[in-house]
């Protein structure tokens, strides 16, 4: 139930703190566009950097906003275990089903089907498939930009749920837009630098360093001859003894 059916005709109170956490939030949001225009196809990883620290700041700035988010929807265990087989009509806290299941054993009832795994809704906050590019950064900051016109300190939870939702999506993006490319193929090292005098296909010049030792044949270390006790070793100098 929102806060204004909850107050209902005794008026709706602004949340303590709301207006100067949306003005925050607001203006976080207006240098954001800012940065992402200045972004193009091709961009370095390290130029996205700036854009997912400033998105991860304004999310969690709109989710303070928003109501608190459990993944179990427990009051009792808002952030415990998950139960993976929760039956219907159940919570998804393993803490509690664990309790009425041995409740039902002792009753001698039968517990309900187990739901799905795919029916159940999404927990925490929402995360995009992929493949991430700049068009879809831009797609969700338009989102963002077309409800951050509309917020004001009397706005419906709802509308700072979405708004959280919608940031953070594009901080996913921009995430994964600023990971390192594996410009070299190689899936042990994808951020390697590539050797120009490696062959085709082996380009990571971690690998190529390795293939080229490992080529190279094996030589036997020399071994100093062993000195019995009470010899001395006959060292050989390479320069003379300086004369005064």
């Amino acid at each position: 139930m929102s806060p204004h059916e909850q107050h209902g005709a005794r008026g709706y109170s602004v949340p303590t703190g709301r207006p100067y956490a949306l003005k925050e939030l607001q203006a976080q949001l207006g240098t954001l566009g800012d940065r992402v225009q200045e972004l193009y196809e091709g961009a370095h990883p390290t130029e996205y950097d700036p854009v997912a620290d400033a998105l991860h700041a304004a999310f969690q700035q709109a989710a303070g906003l928003a109501p608190a988010r459990t993944y179990t929807g427990c009051p009792d265990h808002p952030n415990g275990a998950l139960d993976p087989e929760a039956p219907e009509g159940w919570g998804r806290c393993l803490l509690c089903n664990d309790r009425r299941r041995m409740a039902a054993r002792r009753q001698g009832t039968r517990t309900p089907a187990p739901v799905p795994a795919g029916e159940h809704p999404r927990l925490g906050y929402p995360v995009p498939e992929g493949p991430y590019t700049l068009q879809l950064l831009r797609a969700y900051l338009r989102r963002v930009e077309e409800q951050r016109f509309h917020l004001t300190p009397s706005s419906s939870d709802e509308d700072f749920v979405r708004l959280a939702d919608d940031l953070h999506r594009s901080f996913i993006v921009a995430r994964e837009l600023s990971r390192p490319r594996n410009a070299s193929g190689c899936a042990e090292h994808p951020g390697a630098p590539i050797d120009p005098d490696a062959p085709p296909g082996e380009a990571c010049i971690f690998c190529a360093g390795r293939k080229r030792r490992a080529q190279r044949s094996p030589q036997t270390p020399e071994m100093l001859p062993r000195i019995r006790r009470g010899e001395r070793r006959q060292l050989h100098r390479r320069f003379d003894r300086p004369t005064g």
